[in-house]
């Protein structure tokens, strides 16, 4: 029997602050924040989601009855996804669940903020994390990491085959709110928040749980409903790779965009 799946988005990163609190704070602190700034590449989490975010996830994953059957922990090798797994999950990775970062999870655009760092220097910042299945073509987003809707489909397929074949009762993955809503369930999530899927009968798609999806994630602070293909996801995608069709989550084109 396939895995349950615990899918959840990283905490609140730099990038994540809105324009209108990021001004308001340079301001007031006269600091060189760089919130808002897209070239930064790899941002790591705020303190607000290395210290608060993390700690509610954490509190609410551990008096999940499920968590307690996790087996593995798959997370994206990007910063802000590190972070997350370390500072809510560790009290499972210390009681020796394993946790292997995969380049399938990272994030979608060829923007800075979503090009990790090469696998040398995570190494050292993250050593509790298994790095032996990383993909050397990280942090080149070319080949299956292609920034185009074809490549971010077959991403997608990738990744939940791979999770499928799986014999571990429980997984829980950290990723990203774009890569998982095109690639992986057409759902959005709020920073730090996590909904719960089953795979389909003989297929693989994802069926989630109606304790999450009636609530809107595990913490409640998810959007409710179902999301495909966005015209912003493909607002910097070359023009050779857009196509004018959304493609659903088991490889079906549902709806043009």
């Amino acid at each position: 029997m396939p895995p349950t799946i615990i899918l959840i988005r990283h905490a609140e990163a730099l990038h994540n602050i809105s324009n209108k609190f990021f001004y308001l704070f340079a301001d007031a602190q006269k600091s060189n924040h760089p919130s808002q700034d897209y070239t930064v590449r790899d941002p790591p989490l705020t303190e607000l989601g290395k210290q608060t975010q993390c700690a509610a996830l954490s509190e609410s994953l551990q008096t999940f009855p499920l968590s307690q059957d996790i087996g593995l922990i798959v997370v994206s090798p990007m910063t802000r996804a590190l972070q997350t797994a370390d500072n809510s999950l560790g009290w499972l990775m210390k009681q020796g669940v394993p946790a292997i970062p995969q380049a399938e999870w990272q994030e979608n655009t060829v923007n800075n903020i979503d090009i990790g760092r090469p696998v040398a220097e995570l190494e050292k910042e993250f050593p509790q994390f298994d790095w032996t299945q990383m993909d050397p073509v990280f942090p080149a987003k070319e080949g299956l990491y292609e920034f185009s809707q074809k490549a971010l489909t077959e991403r997608g397929v990738v990744a939940r085959t791979w999770l499928h074949e799986r014999k571990e009762k429980v997984i829980a993955v950290i990723s990203h709110d774009g890569f998982m809503r095109v690639g992986i369930c057409h759902r959005k999530f709020g920073n730090a928040d996590y909904r719960v899927f089953d795979f389909e009968e003989n297929g693989l798609g994802l069926v989630e749980w109606k304790s999450t999806e009636e609530k809107g994630g595990g913490l409640g602070t998810s959007p409710k409903g179902h999301f495909g293909w966005l015209p912003n996801d493909f607002k910097y995608m070359p023009k050779n790779t857009a196509t004018t069709t959304e493609t659903n989550c088991e490889g079906t084109t549902v709806l043009g965009v």
